[in-house]
C-alpha cells in the first residue's frame, strides 16, 4: 500500500524500497510458500521499473511472474486465481478504510474456499466482518463479526488487533469482558496501531487511562504521527474538564498537535486541532491557521475542506461574532455533498446561525438559510452518520 500511495506520487524510488520491505518479509513470514505469496510484488515491481523506463527489468519481472503462473498452471500468464492474491486484496481494502468492510469479506472468502483451515484468511475475515459492522451497525452484523472474532482469538491467543475489535463490539453488552480482553491487549501488545485503538477505548471515560496506553506506543514508534494526535485529543478532552492546572494541560495538548505535524506536515486535522489550541490564549495564531488552510483548498479533499470550512466558521461564528461571514463558511462546506461527520455539524451550525437570526427579528436571514439547507440537502445524506 505505501508503494502504491508513493507511485501516485511520483516518487518511484521510495515505491520501490517499500516493495523491497515488503519482499523481504515475505521471504521470513512465508518462506514455505513464498512464490504464490510475491506474485503481486513481482507485478508491481514490473509496473515500476516501465515508469522509470527501465525496460529490460521490467521485462526481468515480467518474466518471473510468467514462470509462476505456468508452475500454478494458470490459464493467464500474468495472473492467477489463488487464495494469497484473494487475501491479499482483502487486507488491501481494509488498509484502505474499514468502509471497504464488505468487499474484503468477498475477498477473504473466496479465499477460504480453497483453503478452508487458512488461520491468516480466517482472520482477514472477521476483521472484515468487524469493518462491515462499524459501517452498517446492527445487532445482525454485530452479532457475526463477535462470533468470528472469538473464534479466531480461541486458535490465535496473540491476535490482539482481534481482542480489541471484539472488545468494542462487547463494550454495550459486557464492559467487564471487554476491559478484560484490552488489559490483555495493553499488557501484550507491541504493536503501535493496536495499542492506539486499545486508548481509543477508553477515552471518553478514563482519559488518563488512554493517555497512558498511547505514551506506552509512542515509545513503540515515536514517529506514528497518529499517535500524537490521538494524544493530543486526549490532553484536549482533559482541558474541557479541568477546573485547576489548565495551562499546563493546556501547553501538553499543543506540544502533541505540533508532534504529529513534524511527523506529517500535511495532516489537515493536526492543523486544525493546533489552531484550536492556540485559539485558548492566542487568536491570532489560530486565524493565521485557518486563513493558510484556506489557501490551501482547492488541494485538499473533499472531507479536509468541509472540516476546515467547518472551523473557519466556528471562529467568526463564536469568536469574531460575524453571523453573515461564519454563514457563508458553513454554506460552502455544507454544499460539498459527501456524507461525512462534518457535514451534519455543518448543517447543525446553519441551524444555529439561523436562530441567532431568528431571535434580533431577521427573520428573512434565517428563512434563506433554511431554503438553502433544504435545497442543498439531497436524500443520499439525510440523516446519515458515519461511523
Amino acid at each position: 500500500m505505501q508503494a502504491y500511495l508513493c507511485h501516485l506520487q511520483g516518487q518511484y524510488e521510495d515505491a520501490l524500497q517499500s516493495l523491497r520491505e515488503a519482499e523481504e518479509i515475505l521471504q521470513r513470514d512465508h518462506p514455505d510458500n513464498f512464490p504464490r505469496q510475491v506474485l503481486v510484488i513481482y507485478g508491481n515491481y514490473a509496473w515500476l521499473y516501465y515508469h522509470l523506463a527501465h525496460y529490460d527489468l521490467a521485462e526481468l519481472y515480467l518474466d518471473k511472474v510468467r514462470k509462476i503462473c505456468s508452475s500454478l498452471k494458470s490459464r493467464s500468464p500474468y495472473a492467477a486465481q489463488i487464495p494469497e492474491i484473494h487475501a491479499q486484496k482483502g487486507w488491501s481494502l481494509l488498509a484502505a478504510g474499514f468502509r471497504n468492510g464488505r468487499e474484503a469479506t468477498e475477498c477473504f472468502q473466496m479465499a477460504l474456499r480453497e483453503d478452508e483451515a487458512n488461520g491468516e484468511f480466517l482472520g482477514g475475515l472477521a476483521i472484515a466482518a468487524f469493518a462491515s459492522w462499524t459501517h452498517s451497525p446492527n445487532s445482525a452484523s454485530r452479532n457475526a463479526a463477535r462470533e468470528k472474532l472469538g473464534a479466531i482469538i480461541r486458535e490465535q491467543q496473540q491476535n490482539y488487533e482481534a481482542k480489541v475489535y471484539l472488545a468494542k463490539t462487547l463494550k454495550s453488552v459486557n464492559r467487564e469482558q471487554a476491559e478484560a480482553l484490552l488489559e490483555d491487549v495493553v499488557q501484550n501488545s507491541l504493536d503501535p496501531e493496536v495499542l492506539r485503538n486499545a486508548a481509543k477505548f477508553f477515552q471518553r471515560e478514563f482519559v488518563e487511562k488512554s493517555i497512558s496506553i498511547l505514551e506506552r506506543a509512542i515509545s513503540l514508534n515515536p514517529n506514528y504521527h497518529l499517535l500524537h494526535y490521538d494524544l493530543g485529543v486526549c490532553y484536549k478532552k482533559q482541558l474541557e474538564e479541568a477546573k485547576s492546572g489548565r495551562g499546563e494541560i493546556l501547553a501538553a495538548a499543543i506540544e502533541a498537535f505540533k508532534k504529529a505535524l513534524q511527523k506529517d506536515p500535511a495532516s489537515v486535522f493536526s492543523k486544525l486541532a493546533l489552531a484550536e489550541m492556540y485559539g485558548e490564549n492566542t487568536p491570532h495564531y489560530q486565524e493565521e491557521i485557518y486563513l493558510n488552510l484556506m489557501s490551501e483548498m482547492p488541494s485538499l479533499s473533499k472531507r479536509c475542506q468541509q472540516a476546515v470550512y467547518l472551523h473557519w466558521g466556528d471562529f467568526l461564528f463564536y469568536k469574531q461574532k460575524s453571523l453573515w461571514e461564519a454563514a457563508e463558511m458553513y454554506k460552502a462546506g455544507f454544499t460539498i455533498p459527501d456524507g461525512y461527520p462534518e457535514r451534519l455539524q455543518l448543517k447543525t451550525r446553519l441551524e444555529e446561525v439561523a436562530g441567532e437570526f431568528q431571535q434580533s427579528s431577521q427573520t428573512a436571514e434565517a428563512e434563506d438559510i433554511h431554503d438553502f439547507i433544504q435545497q442543498t440537502e439531497t436524500p443520499r445524506y439525510k440523516g446519515r452518520l458515519e461511523m
